[in-house]
């Protein structure tokens, strides 16, 4: 879901850009013998001046006309590949790279950006040499520490990361960019309380360095200080520069906003995710308008799902308006992820439901997802398009505006039938169980708690438990039966990742869920289920309640510490022997 997606920025990488351009700008044409290279530097020259203007496409042609006026010149070569790699080229960047190194071996600057190009492509193993190359030429320069810090903690060897990291701070106590990157490190080890005195540091040694502040909102939303993440955006605001750090920050306050149930400025400020240079853009193959809040009764609507299975289900709370917003005279064509269709052209009788198709798109500014809606355009463009969050900054601009209804409609037949098995098994309540994500990388484990840890919850009298993990679990499920000697059922013939209207009839036939933030959730909660979302500490989507607003019946149980799950899981077992009474 969107809320999970917004994490600690665990890629702290810092490339030699500026290093390497302040170099190549004080290059003398004159101390060049050969004429082609006095050509071709001063071509370059034009190129770093065009980059510095923000204008990477035209820096990224004067470039390559240097590098055709000299093909000899590593300095050409090496510019043409930032421009790629800022244009989202990886590929062409790392190649372009890799003719730099050849061409002058001696560069050290090279060795960051060929690490960090190899990075992005997740060749980490060819970036960490990378790093360790440039930490043994350049030692006294914060850049290698810094990047191979960071990319060992994203590796899962967060240690090793921290030792660097500190074995450098011992040699450069006085490097900012360091502190940021231990701090960064320590709350992507699920050690949020600790990174803020270190972002602290790194702010005093360099208070107009935008990151750190950036990263200490990060930190503070991630322990549901919202209050002081907000003001701690608002600094990085007011220093930022770079206009992709800007359209980060303001993605990251937007979120900050809706969590603290600022939802109007927040949810119009969202809509940086829809500009064209955001890291995470998607490309509507739709040549009809964005829609605006311009009046749509009569009108052909297309709205199109976004970020996640989870996501889909929770922006649906706004489909109903929508439906209203059309009237009998328009047309609403709703486009969602192809395991959703039926389920939704069921909850949503008068609109047109399709799959859309993804595919990815290289244009002049890089690298993007496209979603293509063929079926949608089949008859002509529509008259307005969205994206299916953008609708929310029009028709949910307070928390009174969310109607606290159900507005998915599963299978009749099937939740009869999975009631039929339910009782067939023993007796109620029947609980649902959903742990985790199942992205289990090391970024986001921090978020959902191991089933190990649910001693407590399975202790309950008087529940029967019922799994709702999609994908592969097997394996935790027969560790926690021999742990806890719980009989958790399973509907072997069922697929809860593929099949969603499987998920969302056994859903509705269940009494109560217990998950974290996860599609199961979303699914249960969107048929009507009471669900008690489990989160390691506040949410965005709880919009500054205790609760999801989006759903009819839900609660957030979190823990006082973020991610203190020993001490949440008791408190969840007693309330559950509650609920079981009755």
């Amino acid at each position: 879901m969107a809320g999970t997606a917004q994490g600690l920025e665990s890629r702290a990488g810092t490339g030699a850009q500026e290093d390497a351009l302040a170099r190549f700008a004080g290059a003398a044409p004159s101390s060049e013998a050969a004429l082609q290279r006095r050509v071709s530097n001063g071509i370059l020259r034009r190129a770093i001046k065009a980059w510095r203007a923000g204008d990477i496409a035209r820096a990224g042609r004067l470039a390559l006309e240097a590098t055709t006026s000299d093909a000899t010149n590593a300095q050409a070569y090496h510019v043409l590949a930032m421009c790629l790699e800022r244009m989202g080229h990886l590929h062409k960047a790392l190649v372009t790279y890799e003719r730099a190194f050849e061409l002058d071996p001696d560069d050290p600057d090279l060795l960051i950006n060929l690490g960090l190009t190899a990075w992005n492509l997740k060749l980490t193993d060819a970036a960490t040499g990378m790093f360790r190359r440039f930490v043994a030429a350049r030692p006294d320069s914060p850049l290698g520490y810094n990047n191979l810090g960071t990319i060992l903690c994203e590796l899962g060897d967060a240690p090793a990361a921290i030792d660097t990291l500190r074995a450098a701070l011992l040699r450069m106590p006085n490097e900012s960019i360091l502190w940021n990157s231990l701090a960064t490190v320590l709350a992507e080890s699920g050690r949020a309380e600790e990174s803020i005195v270190f972002y602290q540091e790194a702010i005093r040694l360099a208070p107009d360095f935008a990151r750190p502040w950036h990263n200490l909102g990060f930190a503070y939303s991630h322990l549901g200080r919202l209050e002081e993440a907000l003001e701690a955006y608002d600094n990085a605001k007011a220093r930022v520069i770079d206009p992709v750090e800007i359209m980060e920050g303001q993605h990251s306050r937007s979120v900050c906003l809706i969590g603290m149930g600022r939802l109007e400025e927040g949810f119009r400020d969202y809509e940086i995710r829809n500009s064209p240079r955001f890291r995470a853009y998607v490309h509507h193959m739709v040549k009809a308008p964005m829609w605006n809040g311009e009046a749509l009764s009569g009108k052909r609507m297309l709205v199109v799902g976004e970020q996640g299975l989870g996501d889909e289900f929770m922006f649906a709370n706004i489909l109903p308006d929508l439906a209203r917003a059309v009237g009998p005279e328009g047309r609403l064509q709703i486009a969602v992820d192809a395991r959703l269709v039926s389920l939704f052209a069921r909850s949503f009788p008068d609109a047109e439901v399709g799959a859309y198709d993804d595919r990815k798109l290289i244009g002049p500014d890089g690298t993007h997802e496209i979603r293509i809606i063929s079926w949608a355009v089949k008859d002509g463009e529509p008259d307005f398009f969205a994206p299916m969050g953008t609708p929310l900054q029009f028709f949910r601009k307070g928390i009174e505006d969310f109607p606290r209804k159900a507005f998915l409609v599963p299978d009749p037949l099937r939740v009869t039938e999975f009631r039929r098995r339910l009782e067939a098994m023993g007796d109620g309540p029947f609980v649902g169980i959903c742990w985790r994500s199942m992205m289990r990388d090391a970024k986001r484990q921090k978020y959902f708690s191991a089933l190990d840890a649910w001693g407590p919850i399975f202790a309950a009298q008087g529940v029967t438990f019922v799994n709702v993990q999609y994908g592969e679990c097997g394996g935790e499920l027969a560790r926690a039966t021999a742990q806890h000697g719980v009989d958790i059922k399973v509907f072997d013939d069922l697929d809860l990742k593929n099949d969603i209207e499987g998920a969302a009839a056994l859903s509705a036939a269940l009494d109560l869920v217990l998950s974290a933030p996860t599609a199961a959730a979303a699914t249960a909660a969107g048929v009507g289920t009471e669900v008690w979302f489990l989160t390691a500490g506040r949410t965005w989507p709880q919009l500054g309640t205790d609760h999801y607003p989006w759903y009819p019946n839900t609660r957030v149980l979190a823990p006082e510490k973020f991610g203190d799950w020993s001490g949440l899981m008791p408190l969840v077992g007693a309330e559950l022997e509650t609920f079981a009474r009755g």
